[in-house]
């Protein structure tokens, strides 16, 4: 089957000047198409119809033909029907000639290709390639404007919007001519909306450089009891900071998807690392994000060898994979443990929850009288047990307890009975916490996420270590404004820290939220996403 691509590339677009020889992507816009045709499975023979020098030079080192375009073509009143059969060959016996504009960068071969097959499966005498977009529009019937819907629904509600794109025209050779491409049976091709880009306009060619050099993302997390949930939650704040949309891998026998929650993100489960190099191989990602913990040598050569281009990234390693990885970001730790540039440590690269730059500082007041208690996810050590043992003393009776618990604490319904107690407010798995932390005088928590938002909102904290990993993580010391017990201490020693912090004067809660606040807590993720995109 003989099948002619004709590429039209004037020189004259006064919309964009120079449009069909603008860099898109390191390649000039005309590239794409003549790169899709030579690609084709299906395509024969192109030709490129031009009165461009430039453009004819390009083509011809692309390796395709150049027919130069007549002038009286090149008019701006002038369609594309006659400019395509001009450019015909009339000698040779075509069977479908495809019209292949330059203003479609974004257009992927595999696409093209199936669009082909339909047009000669279908024995279509057109196919014309159309973009979905449902939405509610108007008409304007002299002067009248009236609407094309009888009645206003959700887009996704909405029927069908076919609206044509410069992608390409599928065309039986037999029924072109110098006034029509299209014949009797005709059809559309519905491409994906990041294929459908047609550029006409400046912001056009934005849309399509950032189009082209759109990466392909993967996140690799894990969370549980032991681990805790904190990487969970960060590799969701990640994903949203990313313009298209991450897989997120976790493994089956580590992580119960429930802890995920609503989240919309396209979460993958893989039954161990040998499955989940299977699926990182076929996909080709461009990023790959580790979020769990500390990697192995073996581990990373592995997922280095199925993506050999990628870009690896992992969060709070320390391990010996770290070594292989393209960045490492620990914001849990303020010394480089293993010296390399690659590796960035200390708070300045924190990723706080995006409800939490809404809230401003709590304001520290004359006396404590409300206090905020949570001990993440999981709480392994039993820590909110223990507290609720304490508070639930006569002594406290004057205060107000707010005590959160995780969605991985073993033990809620026992925990949740202190409700008896009119000063004790126990709540499960909450999804307002910057509400209920700015509304305390003063918190504990352990050494982890917690405490880094806490110390965003400026809360003086008693901090406690879950295990010894915890115990690393130096940031959550007096310097800085925390007053920190260590792992495991006994109850006098919490209970009578506890005493101090709720009878600390103003000037001392004062001083030690303005060693919260001299730390830079809240823009940590752009820097973290600056670094990732620069690799």
């Amino acid at each position: 089957m003989n099948i002619l691509a004709v590429i039209p590339a004037r020189a004259g677009s006064k919309g964009i000047p120079n449009k069909n020889l603008r860099l898109i992507g390191a390649k000039p816009l005309i590239y794409y198409s003549i790169n899709n045709a030579i690609k084709s499975n299906y395509i024969t023979d192109i030709v490129v119809s031009t009165d461009s020098t430039e453009v004819g030079l390009i083509a011809k080192q692309m390796g395709v033909k150049v027919h130069k375009r007549n002038q009286e073509l090149c008019k701006d009143n002038v369609t594309l029907d006659p400019v395509i059969f001009d450019a015909i060959d009339k000698k040779e016996n075509w069977d479908y000639i495809v019209t292949l504009q330059p203003t479609s960068p974004t257009l992927s071969i595999s696409t093209l290709d199936k669009a082909i097959q339909f047009a000669i499966e279908k024995k279509l005498d057109t196919l014309i390639s159309a973009v979905n977009k449902p939405h509610l529009s108007w008409k304007d019937n002299q002067g009248n404007k009236r609407p094309n819907y009888e009645k206003r629904l959700n887009r996704q509600q909405l029927p069908a919007n076919y609206v044509e794109t410069g992608a390409f025209v599928i065309s039986k050779a037999d029924i072109v001519t110098p006034n029509t491409r299209i014949g009797k049976k005709i059809d559309i091709y519905e491409l994906p909306e990041k294929e459908a880009i047609d550029i006409d306009s400046f912001p056009d060619l934005l849309v399509a450089e950032y189009l082209l050099n759109l990466k392909k993302v993967a996140i690799y997390v894990n969370g549980n009891k032991q681990r805790g949930l904190g990487h969970v939650y960060r590799a969701l704040e990640i994903a949203d900071e990313f313009y298209t949309p991450p897989d997120i891998y976790f493994d089956i026998n580590q992580t119960d998807p429930s802890i995920f929650g609503q989240t919309k993100h396209s979460l993958i489960p893989v039954n161990g690392i040998t499955d989940l190099f299977k699926r990182a191989e076929k996909e080709k990602y461009d990023i790959f994000i580790n979020d769990i913990l500390s990697t192995s040598i073996d581990y990373m050569i592995a997922l280095r060898k199925v993506l050999p281009k990628g870009k690896i990234i992992n969060f709070e390693d320390i391990g010996e994979g770290t070594n292989i990885a393209d960045l490492v970001i620990n914001a849990l730790y303020e010394d480089n443990l293993i010296n390399s540039p690659k590796i960035k440590t200390g708070e300045n690269y924190y990723i706080c929850g995006k409800t939490f730059l809404f809230y401003p500082p709590i304001k520290i007041k004359k006396s404590v009288k409300n206090v905020f208690i949570s001990f993440g996810g999981a709480d392994p050590q039993n820590y909110t047990d223990t507290l609720l043992q304490i508070i639930s003393k006569e002594d406290y009776r004057n205060y107000k307890f707010t005590v959160v618990l995780g969605k991985s604490k073993h033990n809620v319904c026992e925990l949740l009975s202190f409700n008896r107690l009119s000063n004790i407010k126990v709540i499960y798995d909450v999804n307002n916490m910057p509400e209920l932390m700015s509304e305390c005088d003063i918190g504990i928590t352990s050494r982890g996420r917690t405490a880094f938002e806490m110390a965003l909102l400026g809360i003086p904290m008693i901090v406690i270590a879950q295990n010894q990993r915890e115990e690393t993580h130096n940031f959550e010391r007096i310097e800085n404004g925390f007053n920190y017990l260590g792992l495991r201490p006994d109850q006098d020693l919490i209970e009578s820290n506890l005493k101090m912090y709720l009878s600390l004067s103003y000037e001392s809660r004062l001083s030690l939220q303005n060693k919260l606040l001299s730390h830079d807590l809240r823009n940590g993720r752009k820097k973290v996403m600056s670094l990732i995109n620069s690799i």
